[in-house]
């Protein structure tokens, strides 16, 4: 099942909404699997599937070539949960996909025809992703780090984000319930914004009662980044 959802990748991220929709559960369902599922090497050794890693990059590529509003909040999603751990698991290949990755957002916000909404969602991404995922490193090597000598511990670990955006990982004293809600919410994961606001609706229409007027100091910064992005495109 999961092998014929990822085949059909490209036709999905094209089809009506109800296509869409369910492609999109498949993608974080993926998600979750590859952050939870562990595999042992044979020196014992607890890794992640390889593959999933791989179908992921694959996803995102197919997500982004259909720029579309709800396709473009799927992968903002996906990167939330995973972002993190494929930067470290590419890094560790001595690979560059995350920086690809984040191009291909900027060349969405700049050319791509969605809401003024997307790509304020696209560029608070970008900014989490400049702040290494809202992390912080302790001095213990994270071979030997553990709850109790590392106070940042549990900063090493994904970012989650509960149905109004409010950031949490598994240090959060709710983890556990938080985690659970943000699983059994409405079809897994419905067309959600930021602030928790109900995105989904007829057609392509997800933006309907939202007010498409940004605040002028975000604004102002979406602007400054189109020109120095813009700038930074010309040869």
């Amino acid at each position: 099942r999961c092998r014929t959802e990822y085949e059909n990748r490209d036709e999905a991220t094209k089809g009506d909404e109800a296509t869409r929709k369910q492609f999109h559960a498949f993608v974080l369902f993926l998600a979750e699997l590859y952050l939870n599922l562990e595999i042992k090497g044979t020196k014992g050794q607890v890794t992640r599937a390889e593959i999933l890693q791989e179908g992921l990059r694959e996803l995102l590529n197919a997500l982004f070539s259909n720029p579309v509003d709800s396709n473009l909040i799927c992968a903002v999603k996906l990167l939330k949960l995973t972002g993190s751990v494929l930067e470290d698991a590419w890094k560790e290949k001595g690979k560059n996909d995350m920086e690809e990755v984040i191009q291909r957002i900027e060349n969405v916000v700049l050319d791509a025809n969605c809401s003024r909404d997307v790509k304020h969602m696209l560029l608070k991404l970008v900014e989490l992703r400049s702040s290494n995922w809202g992390r912080v490193y302790g001095t213990t090597p994270h071979a030997e780090a553990t709850p109790e000598n590392d106070p940042n511990y549990f900063m090493n670990e994904p970012t989650f984000y509960t149905s109004d955006g409010v950031p949490f990982t598994a240090a959060d004293p709710d983890y556990q319930e938080k985690y659970q809600e943000l699983l059994e919410r409405e079809d897994l994961f419905p067309y959600y914004e930021e602030n928790g606001a109900d995105l989904s609706g007829p057609g392509e229409l997800y933006f309907d009662e939202i007010d498409d007027e940004m605040d002028p100091e975000i604004e102002e910064a979406f602007e400054k980044f189109c020109l120095e992005s813009e700038h930074k495109r010309k040869p």
